[in-house]
């Protein structure tokens, strides 16, 4: 009798270490959209796009370089540090864990954009600012394509990540 008890403690706390180990290397996209890339490197060819709140597994780390992967999306790749968050991000909170959701006001941030209300702020505290270049900022979109030619005319080679 004393056998099978012990076997199912054994049992049990290989499986809390493995659940605990497993949350650990559990970590959240913290931008708008992560782009996943197949070598650690701004240059890397982007292999997937992962939204806000997306967890993803922790596989390796290289610098400023985590490889993940997202069982959502089957796939794996690096994204920058600064894109990911060991911080749990509960979109839609219940009623348990409300005080752990984010605020409008931290996900327009986190998402790297304002909110309505959180421009509106910013505009009272700031009504001598023109903000119409920064709303044309927000609209460009440079392609891969577009950042490797940039780099080939201008002679110039990033540093960090894969040479």
């Amino acid at each position: 009798m004393n056998r099978c008890k012990n076997a199912w403690i054994v049992a049990l706390v290989i499986c809390l270490t493995s659940a605990i180990a497993t949350a650990a290397n559990l970590m959240s996209i913290q931008i708008k959209k992560g782009q996943l890339r197949n070598s650690p490197s701004f240059l890397g060819k982007i292999v997937a796009e992962l939204n806000y709140a997306e967890k993803v597994a922790v596989l390796e780390k290289t610098e400023a370089w985590i490889k993940v992967r997202s069982s959502a999306k089957k796939v794996e790749g690096w994204l920058h540090s600064s894109a990911l968050t060991f911080k749990k991000i509960i979109l839609k909170p219940g009623a348990a864990d409300v005080s752990q959701a984010a605020s409008s006001s931290e996900l327009a941030l986190a998402g790297k954009g304002f909110s309505e209300q959180v421009e509106g702020e910013f505009k009272t505290k700031n009504p001598q600012l023109d903000y119409a270049l920064i709303n044309q900022m927000e609209q460009m979109v440079v392609s891969q394509n577009q950042i490797e030619q940039f780099l080939i005319d201008g002679k110039l080679s990033p540093k960090g990540g894969v040479k």
